[in-house]
């Protein structure tokens, strides 16, 4: 009769994957959980949520104007007799989409730069330097006259929302990606001196299959999770323009854009702030507990722990 030892059992079992590995240590983490549940409710709500509630947000009702919560406005109307929830819903959508984008252009951006920075010595130099200096400049202000000179043109070439969109998109991207620059290229020095890599060099790999090959799957760590926080981040920065007045247009709702409308009636009807504020604190706080489950679940040191 053959002994059944405790090894012999863990060699009969079939390996986990790493992805399940993943998950198995991201669901230690109950804010990230929380979060991504959250997370996951606000993207279907302002998804599907108006076609299930139909009142059009831009409809003007005089006679239910600045009305508190009733079953016809579950969250009041404002001082148009606008409904509330429709307009949240329909913001919620600009903003999750100018978070989303603005993520993936500043990724992109940051990982390239990261990338070519870490993997080739005689431009690592140059691109730090420039990444110091976008680190230096005052973003605020910055970004106020960006949106001031080119505002108009956009407008008149795009449209006024598309316009808009694809500044205040094309905006966050270029003053987002400088930290995701950094954290990449520290990986990728450090990953320049592993085995697998000189190994790769010796038998004459090209720098382009070993990049795309060898360095950026195993930076896909870093990458991930700053890509949760640039959400996060754009969500931010987008409402805190459309808050003085500078993002989309005053028919246009986004989060931000009904913050700033509502501080005109911030002591008669102070819900109109809590709504949208909410929306902004309650999304921001999920996304940053997903990159925290991430950070610890995407780390070797910590994961199997």
């Amino acid at each position: 009769m053959t002994d059944v030892t405790p090894d012999s059992l863990a060699a009969a079992r079939p390996p986990q994957s790493q992805w399940r590995n993943v998950w198995d240590q991201f669901k230690t983490h109950r804010g990230a959980v929380w979060g991504m549940g959250f997370f996951i409710f606000v993207v279907l709500a302002v998804t599907l949520g108006p076609y299930i509630w139909t009142i059009d947000a831009q409809y003007i009702d005089i006679r239910a104007r600045n009305s508190g919560p009733t079953l016809a406005h579950p969250l009041g109307t404002d001082q148009l007799g606008r409904d509330t929830l429709a307009r949240v819903l329909e913001g919620g959508q600009v903003s999750m989409a100018v978070g989303i984008t603005a993520m993936l252009l500043a990724l992109v951006l940051g990982a390239a730069i990261g990338v070519v920075a870490g993997y080739f010595k005689r431009l690592d130099g140059p691109l730090m330097r420039l990444t110091d200096l976008f680190l230096a400049l005052p973003l605020l202000p910055l970004l106020l006259v960006i949106i001031m000179l080119f505002r108009d043109t956009l407008r008149a070439a795009f449209g006024p929302e598309t316009g808009i969109f694809m500044l205040i998109v094309f905006v966050i991207g270029i003053t987002s990606w400088m930290q995701t620059a950094r954290i990449v290229r520290g990986d990728v020095l450090a990953l320049k001196e592993r085995e697998f890599v000189i190994a790769s060099r010796s038998i004459g790999t090209p720098s382009r299959r070993m990049i795309l090959r060898h360095i950026l799957p195993n930076v896909l760590s870093p990458i991930t999770v700053s890509a949760t926080l640039g959400i996060a981040n754009a969500i931010i920065t987008e409402s805190a323009l459309s808050f003085l007045g500078l993002g989309f247009p005053s028919d246009f709702p986004t989060w931000g854009r009904l913050l700033f409308d509502s501080t005109d009636y911030l002591q008669q009807y102070p819900e109109r702030v809590l709504w949208p504020g909410l929306a902004i604190s309650l999304t921001v706080l999920s996304v940053n507990y997903i990159g925290d489950g991430l950070r610890d679940a995407l780390d070797p040191r910590i994961r199997g722990r």
